[in-house]
């Protein structure tokens, strides 16, 4: 850990040293449009200044909405903006660079009282989704903070692995759990279309990976909901990743390079002509392991590549926006490569390969009916596949022999639709459809007591149908109710749902603010699950599952939020869910789907009922200060129980249970030599260890092959967690390009954290594999 720190160290000072002469400072351009928040229609006349400007900096939004503030001095600047009849809003730590123009889409919230500016404190916003149905357990993220926070790796699940109520399932991977839910009931959007798992290296049926698709280069402000969420979010239990891609440059074409953890990148931005405003947005990866093999290098086979693209196109009355994601990537983990001492097990080894791919495209358009209302319509194409083989051999036979495999697709074709419409300045209304046309192809085999077993094999298409339907009502600037409806229908078994939705926000003073939410949730099951095989004493194969109910959840939140000051904010919630209609077997009494995602692979269990429950409640404490005068910090805290009931209808532990979750970070930002900056960040994270089925031994060594314990089912846990991350950064400015340095050290304590158990059954010897004690990452970034 020294020698990485050491050197990092060595970097910077450099890289200062080599800038130690004063330089003149330097200054960049802030353009943007200024737009209602609830009708999406520019705003002219609206006022814009830079804080503490001298001589003061400032303009007014032409006829189309439009500013442009030149000769902005680089590093973190703070925006005022009002117009009358609107709330005056700041908007603070905008990251100006030499090497990029900063160019902005800023939303303003009409006033419901007078006519005359309402100043909003600065930092409100920060604890309020961009989303305006969302009243309770939702807030907005930066792009900033996905790259700022240590440890996050410019991924914004990890990042949002820092807030209270959710914790990482493990830290090879992203997969998260929201207020002990299964990592499988999260929602991912993108540009308000749903994407699959945008991860490489994902397992079917999973929402997580160790390598993000998603590339934060190229995000802007997004939403991160934990509960309750409004209508218009479907086909899910426990959150939801509303994530926006920003636009490229309409005027300028720019351009960068990076070098990190998340591989090589190249990405560009501009304008298609002058004589438009419609822009390209390009970024494409290509992973290190790869290079360093097509360089001659002997590294484990590890490849990924994944390419990003959304084109803007903006029109008299809307705009056309095409937008496309996709990814690919392959591992091998050959025992057979290796010596007998670096085998999984003692005696035999394995062969694993294991590879994904994951798209998706959509086109949408936006078009306004009139100055109140418009119409956003998207059409999308998306789908994933992926292909997994695992052989075995022993030393009595080191031909490697088939033991497992999979392959398994999804495509969607969708079609979905949203009308807003701002009735008046007090009620904004939105309804909506979605129609899921799904595509699917399973199968997958292992052996048995020497025989082929297979768990799934089928091609099928079927329909899902969504329809919502939500009503915001201002009685005041600071009281609010949100109603909403959404319902479900799925036509492979006819099963359907109804979900109710309410939330209540009242701003006490311009301190203390109180908010309730309610919704009743529903997610259609894994579509693996539904076609798993139950085997007959004949050797024919029938699917049992096929007529499973989605499972629902009801869920209650209660909130309440402080602020000390603008820039210091406290947050408390409490909540309830209860979850019901979970799928259970009878024939394994212990066994529920709200275990899913504990372990990489999800498993094919036919013979699933709806008789299963759940329960989780828990207390969710935040202290944030957001950054000011270089210094930011986020302390939160997470107190919850999460059990279920299997067939048996005995309460036991969920695998996600870990009762607490403690995390703080901190940094700090310093300025060296006028345009250059260091950045120093530190996290920790302590949490409990989280239940889990054990081996049974006896069994396992009688049948020679995996048995698990299920009498003890989740009555073990491991030790409690403990993790530190450590940041350190430098960000040079020069006339035409900046460049960023930055190395990130994750340390685990005392080997806490087993990322997998594994039973010979060839003797009954449990391993436990656990995850690397240090973990340094290194980002090098140029843009120009």
């Amino acid at each position: 850990m020294k020698r990485y720190l050491f050197s990092f160290v060595l970097l910077i000072i450099s890289c200062t040293y080599t800038s130690a002469q004063t330089k003149p400072k330097l200054t960049q351009t802030i353009r943007g449009v200024v737009i209602d928040k609830e009708t999406q229609v520019p705003i002219p006349g609206v006022n814009i200044v830079v804080v503490n400007s001298d001589p003061q900096k400032g303009t007014v939004t032409n006829e189309n909405g439009l500013f442009r503030l030149e000769n902005v001095e680089i590093g973190r600047q703070a925006l005022q903006v009002s117009s009358v009849g609107y709330k005056t809003q700041s908007f603070d730590n905008i990251v100006l660079v030499s090497a990029k123009e900063t160019v902005m889409r800023i939303e303003l919230e009409e006033s419901v009282t007078s006519l005359d500016e309402v100043v909003v404190k600065a930092n409100v916003p920060k604890d309020q989704a961009i989303n305006k149905m969302a009243t309770i357990s939702a807030r907005s993220f930066t792009v900033d903070e996905t790259s700022r926070y240590p440890g996050s790796y410019g991924d914004p699940a990890r990042m949002a692995a820092n807030y209270a109520g959710v914790m990482s399932v493990r830290d090879n991977r992203n997969d998260i759990v929201i207020r002990g839910n299964s990592s499988t009931g999260l929602l991912w959007r993108l540009d308000g279309v749903e994407i699959p798992n945008p991860n490489h290296f994902a397992a079917s049926g999973t929402t997580g990976g160790p390598i993000t698709i998603l590339n934060n280069n190229l995000l802007t402000n997004s939403d991160f909901l934990t509960g309750a969420f409004p209508a218009e979010y479907g086909n899910a239990l426990a959150g939801v990743f509303d994530l926006k891609m920003r636009t490229g440059n309409n005027e300028k074409r720019e351009y960068w390079l990076e070098l990190g953890y998340n591989g090589l990148e190249f990405g560009t931005e501009g304008p298609f002509s002058s004589n438009n405003k419609a822009s390209y947005l390009v970024a494409y990866r290509y992973s290190m392991v790869d290079i360093l093999d097509l360089l001659g290098a002997e590294v484990e086979t590890t490849k990924y590549q994944d390419l990003t693209v959304k084109l803007n196109f903006p029109t008299s009355k809307g705009r056309w926006t095409l937008l496309g994601v996709g990814g690919t990537s392959y591992i091998e983990m050959f025992d057979s490569n290796d010596k007998q001492g670096d085998w999984t097990f003692d005696e035999w080894g394995e062969d694993l390969s294991n590879g994904s791919q994951i798209g998706a495209i959509s086109l949408t358009n936006l078009q306004f009916l009139t100055s109140n209302t418009r119409i956003q319509t998207s059409v999308s194409l998306q789908g994933s596949e992926v292909t997994t083989k695992i052989d075995t051999f022993d030393l009595a036979n080191q031909t490697p022999f088939l033991w497992a495999g999979e392959k398994s697709s999804e495509v969607k074709a969708s079609i979905g639709s949203q009308l807003n419409s701002k009735l008046n300045s007090k009620n904004n209304l939105s309804l909506g459809f979605i129609l899921d046309r799904y595509y699917i192809s399973f199968a997958d085999s292992s052996i048995s007591n020497g025989i082929y077993d297979i768990d799934t094999d089928i091609s099928d298409q079927f329909n899902l149908y969504q329809l919502y339907t939500q009503l915001k009502h201002q009685f005041t600037d600071d009281i609010e109710l949100y109603l909403g409806l959404h319902g479900q229908f799925l036509d492979l078994n006819n099963t359907y749902a109804i979900e109710p939705r309410f939330g209540f926000s009242w701003d006490v003073n311009e301190k203390n603010t109180i908010k309730l939410g309610y919704g009743l949730h529903a997610q259609m099951q894994l579509r693996a699950v539904y076609f798993a095989q139950s085997k007959l004493t004949t050797g024919e194969y029938i699917t049992t599952n096929k007529n499973l109910d989605f499972s629902k959840s009801h869920q209650i939140v209660l909130g309440y939020d402080h602020l000390f000051s603008e820039s210091l904010r406290f947050k408390f919630e409490t909540y309830y869910q209860y979850l019901y209609d979970i799928p259970v077997k009878q024939t394994l009494p212990q066994y529920s789907v709200l275990n899913f995602g504990a372990e990489y692979f999800i498993e094919r269990i036919d013979s699933l009922e709806n008789k299963g429950t759940g329960e989780n409640y828990g207390v969710e404490l935040t202290l944030e200060r957001f950054l000011k005068n270089d210094f930011y910090f986020l302390i939160t805290a997470s107190l919850y129980n999460s059990t279920y009931t299997g067939y048996d209808k005995i309460e036991r532990n969920t695998a996600f249970n870990g009762q607490f979750a403690f995390n703080a970070l901190a940094g700090y930002e310093i300025r060296v030599y006028t345009n250059n900056v260091i950045t120093l960040g530190l996290r920790t994270s302590y949490a409990g260890g989280r239940p889990y089925v054990p081996f049974d031994v006896d069994e396992t060594l009688a049948q020679k092959q995996e048995v698990l314990d299920w009498d003890n089912a989740y009555t073990l846990r491991p030790s409690d967690y403990f993790r530190v991350n450590l940041r350190v950064g430098y960000k040079r400015n020069r006339k035409k390009f900046s460049i960023e340095y930055a190395m990130d050290l994750q340390y685990r304590t005392n080997y806490t954290s087993v990322y997998e158990r594994r039973i010979d059954p060839t003797n009954g010897k449990v391993y436990n594999n656990y995850e690397m004690a240090l973990y340094p990452m290194a980002l090098w970034r140029i843009q120009f």
